[in-house]
């Protein structure tokens, strides 16, 4: 139980780490080497294999920036191992801390909310239009707090609860190879963050990248099926505890989380809209076109300023819910399958 219990610990201080440093801007981010990967090979598989179809063509990049990241993961642990015992300890560490986005997203989040605070449109504008993909010159203040309050509901899943369920999953290797859970999680998380990558830079549904992206965008919605479900149930019960409107969480996660146009990101935002009592979804503009979106928590109030820092307690307190409920499980499943 000892080597279980060491992987919790390891974990547990990679979240602490992330949610107190965020991610330092000055060292090399490996999510940046996946999307330049994500560039050399959409050329390639556009130039070469001219006779293919676009989804096929998509399909090959898929395959080819997964299997150069898993690749140099590999050889990237390999060469620790060869400096020193602890070294690839050390780089696994460093693996997870870069793909767990929780202090960045709380960071930001909280950038928004200054600026709204301060009265400066212009800067909220600006400050959510990093975390979303929607137009947001025209936005009014209560919009500015909705689109960020959708966008830390949702990536709660792909920056938190996710790469934590595949480090997870992929930690059991090392409790049968030999190789240390620590380094398996982390290219645990490391294989997720490719997928997602992909789906952000692929994902579009727009005339290039339709076909094109189907492939990653299809991966990236069965990665995320258990994490993204978990997540929203994960929220419910922080509601509870952190004395937010729990019931309300739970009638409209069981009315609304199939209403996003994404199989996944609807169950994190219905239990966040509940919680807060608040209105989600709705018309959005995105590349100059309005976009109807349902509506989530529909007839509940606007959303405001405060909302973003009760999003944020939210998914935090959500977010150690599932880390823990993740370990007990993964304990259970370690000691029954030894």
């Amino acid at each position: 139980m000892a080597l279980e219990i060491t992987l919790y610990v390891q974990l547990a201080a990679v979240l602490l780490a992330d949610y107190v440093l965020g991610d330092p801007r000055l060292l090399p981010h490996p999510v940046r080497f996946v999307g330049w990967l994500c560039v050399v090979f959409e050329g390639c598989a556009r130039g070469t294999f001219s006779w293919l179809s676009l989804r096929i063509k998509g399909m090959v990049a898929f395959l080819l920036v997964l299997f150069t990241t898993m690749a140099v993961v590999a050889l990237f642990f390999y060469a620790l191992t060869q400096i020193a015992a602890g070294a690839a300890l050390l780089g696994a560490f460093l693996v997870c801390f870069f793909c767990i986005a929780a202090g960045d997203l709380v960071a930001h989040s909280n950038k928004v909310y200054n600026y709204l605070n301060l009265g400066d449109m212009t800067g909220a504008r600006q400050a959510v239009s990093l975390m979303v993909g929607r137009d947001t010159a025209l936005l009014d203040d209560s919009e500015v707090a909705r689109a960020c309050v959708e966008s830390v509901s949702e990536n709660m899943v792909d920056g938190i609860t996710a790469p934590l369920f595949w480090a997870f999953i992929f930690s059991f290797a090392g409790f049968v190879l030999p190789c240390n859970p620590l380094v398996s999680a982390a290219c645990g998380c490391m294989a997720y963050k490719a997928v997602n990558t992909m789906d952000s830079m692929y994902g579009y549904k727009n005339e290039r990248y339709l076909e094109f992206g189907w492939f990653a965008a299809r991966v990236d919605d069965v990665s995320n099926i258990i994490p993204a479900r978990a997540s929203g149930l994960c929220l419910i019960g922080a509601a509870y505890l952190l004395g937010f409107d729990g019931r309300s969480a739970a009638r409209i996660y069981k009315n609304d989380r199939f209403k996003s146009s994404s199989p996944n990101s609807g169950h994190s935002e219905a239990a966040a809209a509940g919680a807060l009592g608040i209105e989600l979804g709705g018309p959005s503009v995105y590349f100059g076109e309005q976009t109807s979106k349902p509506f989530i928590g529909k007839g509940m109030r606007r959303a405001g300023p405060e909302d973003i820092k009760k999003v944020n307690r939210l998914v935090i307190g959500g977010s150690l819910i599932f880390f823990i409920c993740s370990c007990l499980i993964h304990l259970l499943l370690v000691n029954v399958f030894k």
